[in-house]
């Protein structure tokens, strides 16, 4: 069989902040509705590499991209690059648990007020609301209050509305930055077993401190060095035979 082109792709990727270079000739390619996750100690370039893909880098002063970044065969730095568009696509999902101070209603419909996706037929707005939860696991916990405060929420729900709000414009890539690093280790495995569930529909890449957290969920995995790439491959491979001895000493904890 012909194997499936990525859905994203990096080609020689250099990212500059002012002349301080963050990526270094970064090459990868992800696959879609699988699990992808970078590891590597703080400060190699793992959540910048993650910004790369909906171009939340161009918010930073200074910042400036060389080589490719693929998103279905388009390169996203193209000048005629809808960021709008993209970032309804490629949807974000931050370190610490980010709902707007709405209620969990309008938390869910805010995107497709934004993106005016079926906003005027408030039967289907509210089956839409429903079905996000339902993707996360929220729906029978908060059917009787969609009129609550999200930010009222626990941390937990609180991640979880941030994914439902994500779900709603219909992405194709889910970009979670340390997404479990603000909640409890039960919380986090009920965040890490709905990633699973995710997947079967959309492509989510992670970024990790946790390297456990890594091995357990992510179907390949890519370790960072000083803005560089250094080991791409099979989660599995990756955490027992790593090719690189940079990849072994930081698996090993003798670095990092």
């Amino acid at each position: 069989m012909t194997p499936k082109p990525p859905i994203f792709e990096t080609q020689g990727l250099d990212l500059f902040y002012g002349t301080f270079q963050a990526l270094k000739k970064v090459a990868l390619s992800i696959q879609e509705k699988r699990i992808t996750s970078i590891i590597g100690p703080s400060g190699c370039g793992k959540s910048t590499l993650l910004r790369v893909f909906n171009r939340m880098n161009d918010t930073v002063e200074g910042a400036r991209v060389n080589g490719r970044v693929l998103l279905n065969g388009r390169d996203i730095y193209a000048p005629n690059t809808d960021l709008l568009d993209l970032r309804k696509k490629v949807g974000m999902v931050f370190q610490r648990p980010n709902p707007f101070p709405l209620t969990v209603f309008e938390n869910i419909a805010f995107g497709l007020r934004i993106h005016r996706m079926g906003t005027r037929d408030k039967q289907s707005l509210y089956a839409t609301v429903r079905h996000c939860l339902e993707s996360v696991l929220l729906w029978e916990d908060l059917k009787d209050k969609l009129d609550r405060i999200a930010t009222g929420l626990s941390l937990e729900q609180q991640q979880r509305i941030c994914i439902a709000r994500l779900l709603a414009v219909k992405p194709e890539v889910l970009l979670m930055d340390e997404p479990c690093s603000a909640l409890d280790p039960m919380a986090t495995a009920r965040i890490e077993e709905l990633m699973q569930d995710l997947k079967k529909e959309y492509t989510i890449v992670i970024v990790t401190h946790n390297m456990q957290q890594a091995a357990r969920v992510s179907d390949e995995t890519g370790f960072m060095y000083l803005g560089e790439l250094i080991e791409f491959g099979p989660t599995q491979a990756i955490f027992t035979t790593p090719k690189e001895k940079k990849t072994e000493d930081y698996i090993t904890g003798r670095a990092g």
